[in-house]
């Protein structure tokens, strides 16, 4: 089970070399997940002796008022053997063989963020690691100690501060609580019995030390704490007996330290009998013994989380797309499988697969025709124009059989207003194709990712529509130009025969251009341009669709993709200039997916060997 310790210290570093302290998002963090035992106490309780006989190193610094001024967290590693050393987060690739060095490395290190002169405290933690055969696997976390009032040099908020800090980590229902209390103080003043019987009530998570009993008035002693009388924990009571100020003064290693603990615990009439349970040995082995336990409890919800974050970061990772190419064939082929996309999602408007395509159906189903039913023939056609275009149609003599001239003028000047409704449809169409270029750049999600890239291919499109929107326009004016260019024989050879049919052969030639025959001539003109228009119904929004429709689907982007080949990697790279703040995000969670894919091998492959 030893591994299971080993795996967790490991994560708890892979975790805090990553900043995967819950800043990142909502989603939830591995390091809140794993149990870790925070050491909590008032200031002069012990703490640090506590921590000191654990290790077996003198390794803490020392000093009046808050010394601890952030949080150390302390990972124990046994080895089986090999000189002890330690080792710095924030020094990776150094190891301290001198304790005495780890010492001030921490107090330097304190200073380096709160600053040598000041009396302010951090939350940013220490983290470090020893490696000793002397150790059991254990996590510890080293918090500053409690205190009730600010002195010189520190800020009126000290107090609170630090108990916001403590609370911040005690809270967490993963956490074990280590409440270290002196035995020569009165149990109901204890900081760390107060602080923890508010987040732990039932004390279910608390392991209660006592120290300094070696010092407590002559006459009393510390047994009704220790059987759980005075104050029941759901743990065992440990009482330790740490090193005195003149053993330190004297440089008393550790392991003569212990001895001694062991010696006094034994041979004290009050302890003897609970000596077996007391010392600060017997303490680093019932907490690693616990922290075990706690670990393979959680293996489950561990198992659970660390699945459902790799689903989550893999979804955002998904969603920020893939990183950027760096040489100018990867940069090139990017650049055009993201083109590719959007023109796909473009083609699929126009093709029904997503809304939008339908609207140019409806410009010719609805919009056209009602454009060419508002044309006024009908004024055009009136018999004062009629009578004004065939009399000026006659020249200096009348026409024989019938005023040809005059019907042409007056045919070409009807299908001239054609003209007005062929050009709103084809700039209906372009209208509602620079909508759905639009639409599809904000629908291209990879487009979202290089803000530059999306200007360009957006402004591609567009000028490709703006060609084609000519080209359609020339196609289909010149089709209205070649209904009044040539009128249909049939129509003319008509003509005679239906005016002889309905005309008075009694009348002369100059009676045919009175009212009623003015009428009829320009009923016969309407007659004709209605013909027409319902060809140019069908025509003209078949030349659309040739012109406009049609070649969005075959080329929108073909020049972009001409004058993209032609870009060097410099330019290419520009184009691609995704938000630096979303290149960050990415590789934070790309280096996050690792740790918890890692993680959830490793745990798996510690479950599978724990059973």
């Amino acid at each position: 089970m030893e591994n299971l310790i080993t795996l967790v210290n490991k994560l708890q570093r892979a975790c805090t070399a990553l900043g995967d302290h819950g800043e990142e998002s909502a989603l939830p963090t591995l390091w809140d997940a794993l149990p870790s035992i925070a050491v909590v106490g008032g200031q002069s309780s012990g703490k640090s002796s506590v921590l000191e006989s654990v290790v077996g190193k003198d390794f803490l610094p020392r000093g009046a008022g808050i010394v601890t001024r952030r949080p150390l967290v302390l990972q124990l590693h046994r080895i089986d053997e090999g000189k002890e050393y330690a080792e710095f987060m924030h020094q990776p690739r150094k190891r301290f063989t001198d304790f005495a060095a780890v010492r001030k490395e921490i107090s330097d290190e304190t200073d380096r963020e709160t600053g040598r002169s000041s009396k302010v405290i951090s939350t940013v933690p220490i983290h470090l690691s020893i490696y000793s055969p002397n150790v059991v696997n254990l996590t510890l976390i080293d918090l500053p100690g409690l205190t009730k009032v600010a002195v010189d040099g520190q800020p009126e908020s000290i107090v609170q501060d630090i108990e916001a800090m403590v609370r911040s980590y005690i809270e967490k229902p993963n956490c074990i609580i280590l409440a270290i209390s002196p035995a020569n103080q009165d149990l109901a003043t204890s900081d760390a019995i107060k602080i923890s019987r508010e987040v732990d009530p039932r004390g279910e998570r608390t392991f209660g030390v006592l120290t300094k009993i070696d010092l407590m008035d002559q006459g009393t002693n510390a047994v009704d704490i220790l059987e759980g009388r005075s104050y029941k924990l759901q743990f065992p009571w440990i009482g330790v007996v740490n090193r005195s100020q003149a053993d330190i003064n004297k440089s008393v290693d550790m392991i003569a330290a212990r001895r001694r603990e062991r010696e006094y615990f034994s041979s004290s009439p009050e302890y003897k009998h609970l000596s077996q349970r007391m010392g600060s040995e017997h303490l680093g082995k019932v907490l690693s013994k616990h922290l075990e336990t706690v670990i393979k409890s959680r293996i489950p919800g561990l198992q659970s989380l660390i699945s459902k974050t790799i689903a989550d970061l893999e979804a955002e990772l998904s969603r920020l797309g893939r990183p950027i190419a760096t040489d100018t064939g990867g940069k090139l082929y990017m650049i055009m499988e993201i083109c590719r996309t959007f023109d796909q999602i473009f083609k699929e408007h126009l093709d029904g697969t997503r809304a939008g395509g339908d609207k140019v159906y409806g410009v010719f189903d609805n919009q056209f025709p009602a454009a060419l039913k508002r044309l006024q023939f009908d004024k055009n056609l009136s018999i004062d124009n009629v009578r004004k275009l065939i009399t000026e149609a006659d020249g200096y003599q009348p026409h024989l059989i019938a005023p040809e001239q005059g019907y042409r003028r007056l045919i070409e000047a009807s299908l001239v207003c054609i003209r007005g409704p062929a050009e709103a449809a084809v700039d209906a169409v372009h209208g509602i194709l620079k909508d759905l270029v639009n639409k599809s750049i904000s629908e291209t999600v990879e487009l979202k990712q290089y803000p530059s890239l999306r200007v360009e291919v957006g402004s591609a499109a567009i000028e490709s529509l703006e060609r084609m929107r000519e080209e359609s326009k020339r196609a289909t004016l010149q089709l209205v130009d070649m209904e009044c260019g040539y009128l249909t024989v049939e129509f003319f050879r008509k003509l005679p025969q239906d005016i002889e049919k309905g005309g008075n052969p009694t009348h002369s030639i100059f009676d045919r251009y009175n009212d009623a025959y003015l009428r009829r001539v320009g009923s016969t003109v309407l007659s004709y341009v209605n013909m027409v228009c319902a060809t140019l119904r069908n025509s003209i929004p078949k030349s659309i669709v040739y012109c406009q429709v049609r070649e969005a689907k075959r080329c929108l982007l073909d020049f972009f993709f001409t004058e993209l080949g032609k870009k060097e990697s410099k330019q290419l790279g520009k184009l691609l200039d995704e938000d630096p703040a979303v290149m960050q995000r990415r590789t934070s969670l790309a280096k996050r997916l690792e740790l918890y894919r890692t993680a959830q091998e490793d745990i798996e492959a510690v479950a599978w060997s724990s059973k």
